[in-house]
């Protein structure tokens, strides 16, 4: 496809909210086609003329595509994370994060409560996210990244602390940082 015969472009609706400025300089005027992912986006793109996909290097590898633009992101420092889901636990190896869920009573400070061992103990916090609880309404659970293995005694000690004044604490896993 020639670039200046570009008539729709198709990507998972997040990639294309995060270059909405460039594609609004460059295809003002082009259809933007949201689907469930950039591979899928790009599996499209093979088979039609007159269109282009939002995606990475391995899918455009691996649907034969050539790279007409890159580095189109609004926010150069915006990045995506993705998670590997197994069944086996991950050793500690020294370069650790944990992901835990934790859902605490609805009343003044609960948050506090819960981030007040964290503090203390020195624990670096990476990342906190709030969703609303299935169980019921203003009721919230917290997704917590935090750098440390869950076998580590100082963890062990800050989640047994969590867990007394928490209504459920689940560890989602331990594993080693990603290498950016």
């Amino acid at each position: 496809t020639k670039t200046d015969s570009i008539s729709r472009i198709y990507s998972h609706a997040q990639s294309l909210a995060q270059c909405r400025k460039w594609l609004d300089a460059h295809y003002p005027n082009v259809e933007r086609i949201a689907v469930a992912s950039n591979a899928e986006a790009a599996k499209r793109v093979k088979g039609e003329w007159s269109s282009a996909a939002i995606a990475g290097d391995m899918a455009a590898g691996l649907y034969g595509l050539t790279r007409i633009a890159e580095k189109i992101e609004d926010r150069p420092d915006n990045a995506t994370r993705f998670l590997i889901i197994g069944s086996q636990e991950v050793p500690p190896t020294g370069d650790d994060k944990t992901s835990i869920i934790v859902s605490m009573s609805n009343k003044p400070g609960a948050l506090h409560e819960l981030l007040v061992p964290f503090h203390q103990n020195g624990i670096d916090l990476t990342r906190i996210e709030t969703r609303p609880s299935r169980s019921g309404k203003w009721t919230y659970v917290f997704f917590i990244d935090f750098v440390g293995h869950h076998r580590d005694p100082l963890i062990k000690a800050v989640l047994e602390q969590i867990s007394q004044e928490a209504v459920a604490l689940k560890v989602l896993g331990s594993y080693p940082k990603a290498v950016l």
